[in-house]
Order: structure tokens, then sequence, then C-alpha cells
């Protein structure tokens, strides 16, 4: 699908990540989206030597995105610091893995939020060159954290005082960083950590997002204490992650600077449902367990208020898998999102976070072809998105990277002339 021959998919469900969704079709030329409509395909669109797809009643959707992975990150019971040059290499390979099994999960865009060793940027060199498939890639380089702060031995980069995370963050987009990691609170995963204390200051996180936007990248804050998500709000970043304790002050904040919540449900649900009998360390358990509500009440509260969201699932900690990253959307609609509104916040609003919004995230005229093809109608059933087997075709920028139907389905010229199958190519 890469050529400039047109390809239709048509006889299927369109849900458009606009908010509508109707039956009809998506025509494409090379990468981009030429024309969609509903019913039966225009006539000037199916010009002789055209391909057709027939989806046979089965729903299109925008290429998925997460906002929030780590791809250099295995989803272990008990992640391991990556220290070596060889532990790194072996991370770039694993990385690369991670990222065709999320292709395969229907997400075509991940922003990486934090990986060791310029893996990460190993990673995109890799599929520039054609070595590997991966999702287009948003890349973050090491987080930036306290002295000792979460992360500090798993990804981070220590900072303290304005002037250092100004060097941080400088050194990240120097790398090729596209968003700036910050480490607002103490964290989940890091042993000696309180979940809720408050780390890097605002003023510090001020130094690093100013480095960010002056360079047209964007930035997060991992966040689970009220203040921290207080301080990360002040501080400008675009989007905090997790906000597990998020208060009315914090709300309030966020709605003020137009921050927006990545709120990473999959990963304190895996940790809680999975528990120490699964090899989990007491402490991980422990501070997920004790977040576990919190998230889910303050996320309500947040919603209900009108904070902005965006879709992130944390894949790569404690069994949240990569390519299991559909799970979130099943979480954001028990949480009171609607499933339209839950596949619209994956969609197009996770690609104004990433401002991409003018490339990707819905299915119009001249945005680039990512599309998913799934078995079934996610509006009357969000959950069945966390099924892989679901997951039928997936397109990014023209190309089909997953076929799962390559037996079945049948590509014809638009006048029925030489029809022949699909070939494989994942």
């Amino acid at each position: 699908m890469r050529d400039r021959l047109r390809t239709i998919l048509h006889n299927g469900q369109v849900i458009d990540g606009c908010g509508k969704a109707y039956d009809g079709y998506v025509a494409i030329e090379g990468s981009q989206i030429v024309a969609t409509g509903q019913g039966e395909i225009r006539s000037d669109l199916a010009t002789p030597g055209t391909r057709l797809v027939d989806l046979a009643g089965r729903t299109v959707l925008p290429g998925l995105i997460d906002c929030h992975v780590h791809l250099s990150m295995d989803a272990l019971a008990a992640p391991v610091p990556l220290r070596s040059p060889e532990d790194h290499l072996v991370g770039v390979i694993r990385a690369s893995g991670n990222a065709l099994r999320t292709l395969h999960g229907g997400v075509t865009t991940v922003r990486d939020c934090g990986t060791p060793g310029h893996i990460d940027f190993a990673l995109r060199r890799a599929a520039n060159d054609g070595l590997c498939i991966t999702p287009r890639l948003l890349l973050s380089g090491c987080a930036l954290c306290m002295t000792g702060g979460h992360g500090w031995q798993l990804l981070g980069r220590e900072v303290d005082g304005p002037d250092e995370a100004r060097r941080a963050a400088r050194e990240q987009i120097k790398a090729g960083a596209d968003n700036v990691k910050l480490i607002a609170t103490g964290g989940i995963l890091t042993q000696g950590t309180e979940i809720g204390s408050a780390q890097l200051t605002v003023a510090e996180m001020q130094a690093a997002v100013h480095e960010a936007h002056s360079a047209g990248k964007i930035s997060a804050a991992h966040a689970h204490g009220a203040q921290g998500i207080k301080n990360a709000a002040r501080a400008g970043v675009d989007s905090i992650e997790h906000a597990y304790f998020i208060d009315a002050e914090g709300i309030d904040l966020m709605l003020e600077h137009g921050t927006v919540l990545v709120a990473t449900s999959a990963a304190v649900r895996n940790v809680v449902h999975h528990g120490t009998h699964a090899g989990i360390p007491s402490h991980i358990f422990d501070k997920a367990q004790s977040a576990i509500e919190a998230h889910i009440s303050g996320f309500k509260a947040a919603h209900r208020a009108g904070v902005k969201l965006a879709m992130g699932t944390d894949s790569g900690v404690p069994f949240t898998k990569h390519g299991s990253n559909l799970d979130e959307l099943d979480y954001l609609v028990q949480m009171g999102l609607s499933p339209m509104e839950a596949i619209q916040v994956a969609t197009r609003d996770s690609a104004r976070l990433l401002k991409l919004d003018d490339k990707i995230g819905t299915i119009e005229r001249d945005k680039l072809a990512d599309l998913v093809v799934v078995d079934g109608d996610p509006l009357a059933d969000i959950a069945l998105l966390r099924e892989p087997e679901r997951i039928r075709k997936v397109i990014l920028n023209g190309r089909m990277v997953v076929d799962r139907d390559a037996s079945r389905f049948l590509v014809s010229t638009a006048f029925g002339e030489d029809a022949r199958e699909i070939q494989t190519v994942a």
C-alpha cells in the first residue's frame, strides 16, 4: 500500500475519531487518506486499477495512540535496571519486539516516556534504516529526576536545581527527544520513595519545560501525589501522567493551565490484580494497592470537571504488556466515559497532546492513513478491543503492516478484474 495506486476500504463501519460513526468507505493513495464517505463508493473514486478491500461489516478506526509506554521494559514482575553496554544492546532488540507487538495490538503511534542509554533513539534509527517495523515514535530519552528520585535506577537522569534541569533537558533534546519527561513525585516501582511525596520543584520543572517548549517539543510529568500534581501544573507541563491522588485544587490547576491527564489505569490495576504471588515485590504491590481507589475516584472527578484527557498505559511496567494497550479503553469506559469518548481520547485527543493532530488521530481527507480494522463494533462493546484476534488489519502511513485476514479477504480492481488475495505482511 505504499505506492500511489488507490485502495478503498468499504462495506464497513467507519468511526472517524471526531465523534461520528457511519457505514461507508475510506480511500487511500500512498500515505494519505484522499476521501471518505457514507454508503456506496462514489463512482469517480472507483477508477480502473483501484483496489477494493471488502470489510464485510467490520469497523475501521483511526490508528490508536498510546501516550505513555516504556518499550525497553518487558512487563516483568520486578523490573531490572539496564546498566552495561550489553544490557543496552539487548534493550534495543527487546524494544523492537515490543514495538512490533504494540503495532499488532492496533496502536500506530506511541510516546515512550523514558528509557536508559539512548535505547529509544537507537530503536528509531533502526526503524528509519528499515531494520525493524515500529509504530510512529515520539521519544523522551532519560526521565529527569532528583538525586535518588523515582526512576533513577531504571531510566533516570538525576538533576538538582534549575540549572541542572535545564542542562539535562537540553541533553535529551540534543539526543533526539520529542518530549521531556519529568519526575514530580515518588513512584510505585522505586523502592524507598513515597508514592505521594513531591520531588522535582516547580522551578526545576519550569526550567526543563521552558527548554522543551523553546525547542518546539512537549513535556510530561510523572505525578502521583497531590502536591506534585499541582507543582507540575504550575510548571506548565503539557501532560500529567497517573495523577492517582489528584485533589480538587489539582483539578482546578489542570483546568486553568490546560494540562492533559494521562491516567495509565492499566498499570495500577495490573499490579493489584497479579499481586505478590506473581512475583511482584511487596513494596510495589503495597503502594499500588494504596492508590487504586483514589485513582478511580480522582479520575472520575477530573473527567466530570472537564480536564482534558489522552490515552496512556505505562506499558512495560509489571504485567502491563505491550500489545495489550487497548485494555485502557475498557478501563476508561468503566470509569465513566462512553465508548465513543474513549475512542476519541485514544485518537483525536491523544494526537492533540502530541501536537500531531494535523496529521493523525482522525479519519479525514489529507490526514495520514493510519487505520485499524477490528472485528465487531467497539461502540457496542469496547471490551472487544482487548481481544488480540479482533485486530484484523493495521495500516501505518498507508502501508499494511498487520493483516490477519490475508487468507480470507480479497482485493480486486474496481471492475472485478484480476482478483487476488492480500499478501501477508505480519
